[in-house]
């Protein structure tokens, strides 16, 4: 047996992390995350006339999207049991720029000392947008009238 070396830190080899999600309809997910949430593509794929994958960037945060094709889509509920979670400086302005473009994000709430609001993409995929607050844990955001 072999015992094998690895270096002591990884770090400085690692860039970036970015999610890639396997989505039932490229264009829905577009216009959920480019139009309602303000990510901008800036890489694709495009084959045969048809765009197949991209890259959306939104500040710093990034992720790759790709349509499954019909004879590949896998049986069940995508994106189930998924959750991105983006730290944010201010989780509330997340939430009121999501119902201001028309979404439905979850009534905010503390959660380990962060306000917490989460939206689902149009496959499931749980995005929770997260800023640092002083506010009593399980606090419930008020809903304006």
């Amino acid at each position: 047996m072999t015992v094998e070396t690895y270096p002591e830190k990884l770090a400085p080899n690692i860039q970036q992390v970015v999610p890639f999600l396997w989505v039932s309809n490229l264009n829905a997910s577009l216009r959920f995350y480019v139009d309602g949430l303000g990510f901008e593509k800036t890489r694709e794929w495009i084959d045969n006339g048809k765009l197949r994958w991209c890259w959306l960037q939104l500040e710093g945060a990034a992720l790759m999207l790709q349509e499954f094709s019909p004879e590949r889509r896998p049986p069940g509920k995508l994106g189930e049991g998924v959750s991105l979670c983006f730290q944010c400086k201010d989780a509330l302005a997340i939430y009121h720029a999501a119902l201001s473009q028309g979404l439905q994000p979850q009534r905010p709430f503390v959660g380990n000392a962060m306000w917490v609001t989460i939206l689902p993409d149009p496959d499931g995929y749980k995005l929770d947008f997260e800023s640092p607050t002083n506010a009593p844990e399980e606090s419930l955001y008020p809903i304006e009238k």
